[in-house]
């Protein structure tokens, strides 16, 4: 397996959608992680982010150099306006992709397990080839929810909130171990590196050297937010 990336963080490259949603806008599915931190990189195009939190609902432009970055809680949702590319380094990877996002379906698919997992799941995974009208389908039934909540008030976000840990509690095993396999442990190593250090060992130091990998190792997977292509360490 290759060394982690510095933090032990995922990257991927977003295109996000450019399709049209419900409320006419172009963009990808609005979501809300619960322990990850999530960062955007501005490389092309430009358009907004629509943020709902406890602190309000904001829009941020985003142009080319435009950094942005919010902590779990935050509903997110992007808006295309023209050519939309995003570098996305998100915290602790290997959660995401564990299921450490709820997407802003309306209550009555929120409160059945079942039926958000019907929902929420793509064909394959999302696997490139596979069609984008399952993406775009639940694209627009979280768009639909998003609405909702946006205008609802402290009362509804608050509902989502609890709705959102329901769903995820019996992941929570498989995320603390990746959590502790990932971001965890290469914490903890730096912190072992600075105490050799205090007591004269450098010999960490040997270990220096470069992992590369060329390309993406999957390109246009179907994504919340558009086609993405993603890097895989294992």
């Amino acid at each position: 397996m290759r060394a982690q990336l510095p933090g032990a963080v995922g990257v991927s490259k977003l295109s996000v959608y450019d399709t049209t949603a419900p409320d006419g806008l172009h963009g990808g599915t609005p979501h809300m992680h619960l322990t990850c931190s999530e960062s955007y990189v501005v490389v092309a195009g430009q358009g907004r982010v629509q943020t709902l939190a406890s602190s309000g609902y904001a829009e941020t432009p985003l142009r080319p150099g435009t950094v942005a970055w919010f902590p779990p809680g935050t509903i997110h949702r992007l808006v295309n306006e023209g050519g939309l590319q995003i570098v996305v380094l998100m915290q602790n990877s290997g959660l995401p992709e564990a299921g450490d996002a709820v997407l802003t379906f309306p209550p009555s698919v929120l409160a059945d397990p079942e039926a958000y997992r019907a929902a929420a799941t793509l064909p394959s995974g999302g696997a490139p080839g596979t069609g984008l009208a399952p993406a775009f389908a639940r694209r627009d039934l979280a768009v639909t929810g998003f609405l909702a909540l946006r205008d609802g008030g402290p009362a509804a976000l608050a509902e989502f909130h609890a709705a959102a840990a329901r769903l995820v509690a019996p992941k929570l095993p498989e995320w603390r171990k990746r959590w502790r396999d990932g971001a965890l442990r290469v914490a903890e190593e730096t912190g072992r590196q600075i105490d050799a250090l205090a007591e004269g060992d450098h010999s960490h130091l040997v270990n220096g050297g470069i992992e590369v990998l060329p390309e993406a190792s999957e390109h246009g997977r179907h994504g919340m937010c558009g086609l993405l292509d993603t890097y895989h360490l294992a």
